[in-house]
């Protein structure tokens, strides 16, 4: 079974992480909320508490399969400060069978370390310059190989269903939508 890892850093966007955690384990895939600043507990940018699965130090990269960042300020700049999570999405990206996801501005770390070259790639507005290289859209979620980008908050449900797509396929991704009633 798939396993996918989602940082959270202190200033994260609540709904974007969270839409991705409850949809990836409602659709049945393995997913752990993971600190990378050593706490248990992480806040986002408005304020809300969420208790985290594992610290940075206890992810079993291995084990594997995504890594994915939510966006929101300044939740966006301390995932990206944090050296050793910007290693592991380098490794990530240059497997080719892992995969690499981030919504929002969250995205803008793709393009500073020059993963959306010649793809498809999409974030909120005030970042798409940050999205070098890219071809920029404006979908609510993008695939391009092992990359996927989302644009923001209210695109977090079409973002974490193509991470569903992507493990399970298009008809559990459709059961799922239809299931919380989302027209895709």
């Amino acid at each position: 079974m798939s396993r996918i890892g989602i940082f959270f850093a202190e200033g994260y966007e609540e709904i974007e992480a969270l839409t991705v955690v409850d949809l990836a384990r409602r659709a049945g895939l393995t997913i752990d909320m993971i600190s990378v600043n050593g706490d248990r507990e992480v806040t986002g940018s408005h304020g809300i508490s969420v208790k985290m699965d594992k610290i940075f130090s206890e992810a079993d990269f291995d084990g594997l399969d995504m890594l994915v960042l939510p966006g929101g300020m300044p939740g966006t700049k301390n995932l990206e400060s944090c050296q050793e999570l910007m290693e592991k999405l380098d490794e990530f990206y240059a497997s080719k069978d892992k995969y690499v996801a981030a919504i929002c501005a969250a995205p803008s770390i793709f393009g500073h370390r020059g993963y959306l070259k010649g793809r498809r790639a999409t974030s909120f507005p005030d970042f798409e310059g940050h999205l070098e290289g890219a071809e920029v859209t404006h979908g609510a979620a993008e695939v391009d190989g092992n990359v996927i980008t989302g644009r923001g908050m209210g695109c977090a449900i079409p973002f974490g269903l193509a991470i569903v797509e992507l493990f399970l396929g298009k008809n559990a991704a459709d059961e799922l939508a239809e299931k919380i009633v989302y027209t895709r």
